[in-house]
């Protein structure tokens, strides 16, 4: 039997449901894959820190940040400096690193994934900038440490979708893919078809915890367009920034443009697509009107769907209905059983 220690960074709705899977899978873990584990330490933006070698009580931590106190009694260590300082400091094995996302530049996730694999650590996030703006030479350090660098939560959150092309679909070229990536713009849309106004659809998003504090990232297109840019960056294998993909949010769709469309059976979506043209790739994410004959028309609330175009499977697509932490836990969860089942 052998023991994972584990360390996080961040401890939000996804670690915190992270944690919960985790103990929700440990008796399965032990049968099925010989794992056992414990959590070594835990680093937030807004709750503190703790480091406890032999393992930090788990339910107790999760009371304290949902109660709004600070990890730092559970700490049985002097408290580091910063994060990069603390992930020195935590006896670990896997890092999960679920920091917010920074769209520009990817830090200080990067730093953070950097450190551990220096401390030698498997590396996994939900982050979606430490693929964008660091793959190249995440892979290459993890390589050379003999580590893995993983990262399934960061598109459709648990859906395999990084998984499909590295695991079941070997020589398959990949040509471009279409598809609604953005599911809290995907719920806005549909609310504001239903009579409210952006402002009202947002608010309801931020009571169910779909919308960030400020929602301009997912109004403005930025979340999907930094999915789309992982997904060229990783299969694809062309480097690609978010910034560089032709992005138009959904600002400018209005009640009467949603109103008409309704009336001759046609819905507004925010559509993602990308098309590989030679050593180059044309991406975009804009506002589109979708048919019913269209596979996004009834995609609905905050389901997700991607349909991928290979030389070899002309349309392959896959759904990922009405998602939420406990679905992007997974994906996190998944990536650590199969960096140890691999090995």
């Amino acid at each position: 039997m052998k023991e994972i220690k584990l360390v996080l960074v961040g401890f939000g709705n996804v670690g915190r449901a992270l944690a919960r899977l985790l103990q929700r899978k440990s008796v399965l873990m032990k049968s099925q894959y010989n794992l056992t584990w414990k959590i070594t330490g835990i680093a937030t933006g807004k709750h503190g820190m703790a480091i406890n070698p032999d393992g930090l009580d788990v339910d107790k931590a999760i009371e304290l940040v949902e109660s709004g106190q600070s990890l730092d009694q559970l700490s049985t260590v002097k408290k580091p400096a910063d994060i990069p300082a603390f992930i020195r400091a935590c006896p670990g094995d896997v890092l999960f690193e679920n920091s917010p996302v920074n769209h520009l530049t990817g830090e200080p996730a990067i730093t953070h994934l950097r450190t551990a694999l220096e401390m030698g650590m498997h590396i996994i996030t939900a982050n979606k900038g430490p693929v964008v703006h660091g793959y190249k030479e995440l892979t290459s350090l993890a390589a050379s440490k003999g580590k893995q660098f993983r990262f399934e939560s960061t598109v459709m959150d648990g859906a395999p979708i990084f998984s499909l092309h590295r695991s079941t679909l070997p020589s398959a070229e990949l040509r471009g893919f279409m598809g609604i990536l953005n599911s809290c713009t995907n719920l806005l849309l549909e609310r504001m078809e239903n009579g409210e106004t952006l402002d009202e659809a947002v608010q309801y998003g931020a009571s169910i915890g779909i919308t960030e504090t400020d929602p301009s990232g997912d109004i403005d297109g930025w979340d999907a367009a930094i999915k789309v840019a992982a997904l060229v960056t990783v299969l694809m294998d062309i480097p690609l920034k978010p910034q560089e993909v032709d992005r138009e949010g959904i600002r400018g769709i209005t009640p009467q443009m949603l109103a008409e469309a309704k009336k001759s059976g046609e819905r507004w979506k925010l559509v993602c697509r990308a098309t590989r043209q030679g050593d180059h790739v044309q991406a975009s994410v804009k506002p589109e009107k979708v048919s019913s004959a269209s596979p996004l028309y009834s995609v609905n609330g905050t389901s997700s769907f991607i349909v991928f175009e290979t030389d070899v499977l002309p349309g392959l697509g896959v759904l990922e209905s009405n998602p939420g932490p406990v679905t992007t836990a997974f994906g996190l969860l998944a990536d650590m059983l199969n960096i140890y089942q691999t090995r």
